[in-house]
């Protein structure tokens, strides 16, 4: 007999948690179904969207309480008799920022394999179940700022052995949302590709790049005072947006796919769209508050370029990309800092003080037995 564990966890009761004031509490999780996973989490990241949503509710109203935290890494402790993924006790595991959609066979998306698109996709914290036969709601969904986790287990990956998991965790969101899109537009050898923002998003955006054989990798971004790391990180090339006279023009038609992880109502859309190549494709991944700058029509008519977006990743990419970052050792830059820490190291990521992403560690966890 399975003994239901304790959920606890970071707690944002009102705005002022995102300032430092997350409370430890106890919460409900959602209801067992036998196509649950229920992991005992040792490590989680910090992602940009925790303080979005504890904040400032920048992307919709927030159902306080809310736990926040969708770069979870741990083992499962309990898994349901209809998992269908091979996941045993004691294995070790990863959920993203997607813990369900609808799975219909008739869903477009989910039966496609694109379940981060479904209408009825349900992020990881934030959101609500529903029993996808009844539509009746069945629980919130909690985050990873805790000691346990629980969900469906088609959004639950196995982590290849070689990935620590304090650098696995910031992969499963950070990681997958710059990893998708490079992939599905086509970098590789024969392309060469630019990277705006160097930060949490960004950092990974030229690993990935790198690591998929990109003729050529540039960074982007205000200042030249992150260069050094970014040619570390694997950057042919940096542009300093702000100290670079005439960068866009100087380097105009050089780039096939452009990942934008910033989201500035200010950014120099315009002169970015001057960088693309013939038909080259300027993808969006930082999600605005606000809206985006505009810019001439014919930035993209003379070229036949295109502007896209691109959002998290499905199950399947996750797997993709963490085989990649095995295969050619990707080492994301991180820096540890205890769960017992989380308001403090909340309040430094949004001071901008990371190096590129924080990982919640739960020593506790950490050390209890299997």
């Amino acid at each position: 007999m399975h003994t239901v564990p304790k959920y606890e966890g970071w707690m944002g009761l009102d705005p002022s948690a995102g300032q430092g004031k997350m409370v430890w509490q106890a919460y409900e999780p959602k209801q067992w179904e036998e196509t649950d996973v229920e992991i005992r989490i040792t490590h989680c990241g910090i992602c940009g969207t925790d303080i979005h949503t504890v904040l400032r509710s920048g992307w919709g109203p927030t159902l306080y309480p809310c736990c926040v935290g969708h770069e979870i890494v741990g083992h499962a402790v309990r898994v349901g008799s209809q998992v269908e993924k091979g996941i045993k006790v004691g294995d070790r595991v990863g959920v993203g920022a997607q813990s369900s959609s609808c799975l219909k066979p008739d869903c477009e998306e989910c039966s496609s394999g694109l379940e981060c698109y479904c209408a009825d996709m349900t992020p990881t914290y934030n959101a609500q179940y529903k029993n996808r036969n009844t539509g009746e709601v069945i629980g919130k969904t909690y985050g990873g700022y805790g000691n346990y986790w629980r969900g469906p287990g088609h959004f639950v990956i196995p982590i290849p052995g070689v990935i620590p998991s304090a650098e696995a965790a910031p992969m499963l969101c950070g990681g997958i949302t710059t990893f998708a899109p490079l992939v599905h537009n086509g970098a590789g050898p024969g392309k060469r590709v630019g990277i705006i923002g160097i930060g949490g998003l960004g950092h990974f955006g030229l690993l990935w790049a790198k690591a998929l054989g990109c003729d050529k990798v540039i960074a982007l971004s205000r200042t030249n005072a992150k260069m050094e790391d970014a040619k570390k990180m694997g950057a042919d090339d940096f542009i300093a947006i702000d100290q670079d006279e005439g960068w866009n023009k100087r380097h105009a038609r050089s780039l096939d796919v452009i990942i934008c992880t910033v989201s500035s109502p200010n950014m120099p859309l315009q002169k970015y769209l001057q960088l693309l190549r013939i038909r080259g494709q300027f993808i969006q991944v930082g999600a605005p508050e606000d809206r985006m700058p505009g810019f001439n029509a014919f930035a993209l008519i003379q070229k036949g370029a295109k502007i896209g977006g691109s959002t998290i990743g499905t199950p399947k990419e996750i797997e993709d990309m963490l085989k990649l970052a095995a295969d050619k050792q990707v080492r994301p830059w991180i820096q540890e800092r205890p769960l017992k820490e989380a308001n403090q190291a909340v309040v430094d990521f949004e001071e901008g003080k990371p190096r590129y992403r924080y990982t919640l560690v739960n020593e506790v966890n950490v050390n209890a037995k299997l």
